[in-house]
């Protein structure tokens, strides 16, 4: 069973940056894909980035392309995602997850979930 814990989310200015963190409770962490999911009030939980278990390939949505960047420790059990450029849009809890199996922008598809943290832009 793997345990995912986020950290980092706040308040920000439009245009500052945040940098969210993941941790990963199983040693076996490193064969799972990643990915980070947002969830606004109201509005569906949609798909951010992902990134494969080797660390050698990530996908991003359209919105996030050139802001955003994710990545990956294996040695440290952590997940991460760099946001500069923020927008007031990109307002949501931010949630980590997991899944054994390739990548998918799918929130269906992923198998383990933290519990999320709050990320607030103001204009």
């Amino acid at each position: 069973q793997v345990q995912l814990v986020e950290s980092g989310g706040g308040s920000v200015q439009a245009g500052g940056s945040l940098r969210l963190s993941c941790a990963a409770s199983e040693r076996t962490f490193g064969v799972y894909t990643m990915a980070w999911f947002r969830q606004a009030p109201g509005k569906e939980r949609e798909f951010v980035a992902s990134i494969t278990w080797t660390g050698s390939t990530t996908y991003y949505a359209d919105f996030v392309k050139g802001r955003f960047t994710i990545s990956r420790d294996k040695a440290k059990n952590t997940l991460d995602l760099q946001m500069n450029s923020l927008k007031p849009e990109d307002t949501a809890v931010y949630l980590c997850a997991a899944r054994r199996g390739t990548v998918s922008a799918k929130f269906g598809q992923y198998n383990y979930w933290g519990q999320g943290t709050q990320v607030t832009v103001s204009s």
